[in-house]
């Protein structure tokens, strides 16, 4: 059935069910009534670029001002269900448009030409690693400009205007350098329709001049669109879930295990339909986290290797079958490659793709139409839960803190796992708070993020601005090293004027304690900032704020108290005073 891209119901991540079609092709709604005729002087390519992100459920676009996009600025400014929100550099404008993505389903950022584009690259390579549908638009030069031979500024001083194009070439599906009107309602529609079908970044980069200018092809509102959606195989299917069921029918104690592409391929329901059917012990890889239930029954923990949860890695790795659903083996995720996984004992399961065992491999099988067959022919079996359930044994307390004793990250995470709830989120930043973050037990409702295949230093800072924006009604709680912070912590102030109400725990251990780990060295110690007094500053009694430095568990107690109390409608800014060697036993390992 198409699937129609018209309202942000459609939009959402729970519902926005687009694939990518078989024929690369978008059809439009063909109707009985046309659509509305746009006044002569609005019919301007503008116009038409804003009306298509608020009907894909673009409500908010980041943006850094230039002189070669302001007339563009002023047409999305012009448009009443879009809010443009100007950030403080490009980089943390890709970010927050990487943050809206994950929560929205597809986020947007404007920059300038080169200096901004280039600028913004690194935040698109990071979605283009995710696989976030992101539009990328650059204010590009004057059309008239195109082969004069003229140098312009924000250049490298060359008569070449491609240099910006050919470095989006490899982090984004397509590109469209729209330097002339007869093309561009085209050009536009094939770039954002690609975004949603690919699930990836696209660039477009429109002329300075060509954005206020009318033209007869936007003329009448644009019709929104239909993409019509890939369909499996059906042979290539059946002969899969044929195989998958009888492989895992014979096993004695098999388990599931989700990850990251489960969200690309928009099986997380799917997923859970087989979870239910087969009794399986379930588990989550850790870049997949907040993707599989963790409030489910049967859910064991992340499997992480040799950081794993607790009994988590010994059920999944001692299993005589698993199904690995959407999974990425890098080097972080596998520790080093360390993972004890027989390949002979696996199914793997990718977006369009199944594989079982040593062979067979079956092609143009969708993962989600493939679990929710598969779901129909296992057999009930509990054998590997079951064993889970006889070996677990909860988790110890950190040890209780004598009073106005320094405070440490195990019991700070402790406190943070009390404040989860439906209507929190959690952004964790790359650094320790990967592995600290791991370990929270997310209740049914609360969002997850952290960028683990990419791994950008500074990256949560943006992303919090973008997620916050695109989901007002949940509270978001970011996790934030003072390393990281210090790369993109202008954008505070983005919170502040957009009213935001996030807290952030900025943990302050004097340092990059992830590198220190991994390699130690002078170079992995940062100067110490006054954290506070610098939120206090950007602040400048404007917005709603309320910072403060806590150094024991006492004082963090009554720091959460008024942050989701008297200051629950602020953005609370919580610097955390730890040692520099205060980290989790899962980061010693992996590191």
């Amino acid at each position: 059935m198409d699937t129609k891209i018209g309202s942000l119901d459609n939009c959402k991540p729970a519902s926005n069910d687009v694939c990518s079609p078989v024929n690369g092709t978008v059809s439009t709604i063909q109707g009985s009534v046309s659509p509305a005729v746009v006044n002569c002087s609005e019919a301007t390519l503008g116009r038409h670029l804003a009306r298509r992100l608020v009907q894909i459920g673009v409500n908010d676009v980041f943006s850094v001002p230039g002189d070669f996009n302001l007339t563009l600025l002023d047409h999305l400014i012009a448009e009443p269900g879009l809010n443009l929100i100007g950030c403080c550099n490009e980089l943390n404008a890709g970010y927050a448009a990487d943050g809206y993505a994950r929560s929205r389903g597809v986020g947007a950022c404007v920059v300038t030409f080169t200096v901004g584009g280039l600028s913004v690259l690194n935040a698109i390579a990071g979605a283009y690693s995710e696989s976030l549908p992101l539009i990328c638009i650059v204010g590009g030069p004057n059309s008239n400009d195109y082969g004069t031979n003229r140098i312009l500024h924000h250049t490298v001083g060359l008569p070449d205007f491609s240099q910006e194009l050919r470095c989006f070439q490899t982090v984004t599906c397509y590109q469209a350098v729209v330097n002339n009107l007869e093309d561009a309602h085209d050009m536009i529609d094939t770039a954002i329709s690609t975004a949603l079908k690919e699930s990836k970044p696209v660039y477009i980069s429109i002329g300075c001049n060509l954005a206020a200018i009318p033209h007869p092809t936007f003329a009448r509102e644009p019709v929104p669109f239909v993409l019509s959606p890939k369909l499996s195989n059906k042979m290539g299917l059946e002969a899969a879930v044929e195989a998958a069921a009888e492989f895992l029918n014979k096993a004695v104690k098999p388990v599931l295990v989700g990850g990251p592409k489960l969200r690309v391929a928009k099986a997380c329901e799917a997923f859970v339909e087989l979870v239910d059917a087969g009794g399986y012990a379930v588990a989550v890889m850790p870049s997949g986290k907040g993707l599989v239930p963790e409030h489910h029954p049967h859910f064991i923990g992340t499997y992480w290797g040799a950081v794993s949860t607790a009994f988590c890695a010994e059920i999944v790795e001692s299993a005589d079958a698993y199904l690995f659903a959407g999974p990425i083996y890098n080097d972080y995720s596998s520790v080093g490659y360390s993972l004890l996984l027989k390949k002979e004992k696996a199914i793997i399961v990718q977006p369009d793709r199944v594989i079982i065992g040593n062979g067979p491999a079956f092609g143009c099988v969708l993962m989600k139409d493939f679990l929710r067959e598969l779901a129909k022919r296992l057999k009930h079996n509990n054998t590997a839960f079951e064993n889970y359930h006889r070996i677990f044994v909860p988790e110890g307390q950190p040890l209780k803190a004598a009073p106005k004793e320094p405070l440490r990250v195990n019991v700070l995470f402790q406190h943070i796992q009390k404040m989860l709830s439906g209507e929190t989120a959690v952004i964790a930043e790359t650094g320790d708070s990967w592995f600290n973050c791991q370990k929270l037990k997310l209740p049914s409702g609360c969002g997850y993020e952290f960028q683990m295949q990419y791994g950008s230093i500074g990256w949560s800072v943006g992303a919090t601005l973008g997620y916050a924006q695109a989901v007002p009604e949940k509270r978001v709680i970011a996790c934030i090293g003072d390393g990281s912070f210090q790369v993109t912590a202008q954008d505070v102030s983005t919170m502040l004027r957009c009213g935001q109400k996030t807290i952030i725990f900025l943990i302050n251990n004097g340092g990059y304690t992830i590198e220190v780990e991994i390699h130690d060295g002078p170079y992995n110690v940062i100067k110490n900032w006054n954290y506070t007094a610098l939120v206090d500053a950007i602040h400048n009694g404007e917005g709603k704020c309320w910072t403060t430095k806590v150094f024991c568990e006492e004082e963090l107690i009554e720091a959460i108290e008024t942050a989701t109390g008297a200051k629950k409608d602020c953005l609370c800014f919580i610097e955390v005073i730890v040692h520099k060697d205060d980290t989790s036993k899962e980061l010693l390992e992996w590191g």
